[in-house]
């Protein structure tokens, strides 16, 4: 397909996906690195029931609530 039917298509809001190898997409400045952080176990019991309150993973409220704060601060 020419580079010109290709975003036809994409605009025309056609299903592209297709067309598209995703197997090695990555996004630029999303790489991750595994860390590992002690917490108190008060604060883990109040992350569970935060996590519990949302329905996602006590990892993922660490992420949204550092990366808040790291906005905050820059």
């Amino acid at each position: 397909m020419k580079a010109e039917e290709f975003d036809r298509k994409f605009d025309d809001n056609e299903d592209i996906s297709a067309y598209l190898d995703v197997s090695r997409a990555h996004r630029p400045g999303q790489e991750q690195k595994r860390v590992n952080v002690d917490f108190p176990v008060w604060m883990i019991r109040e992350l569970d029931k935060e996590a519990k309150r949302l329905g996602v993973p006590r990892q993922s409220i660490i992420k949204v609530w550092v990366a808040e704060r790291l906005r905050k601060a820059a």
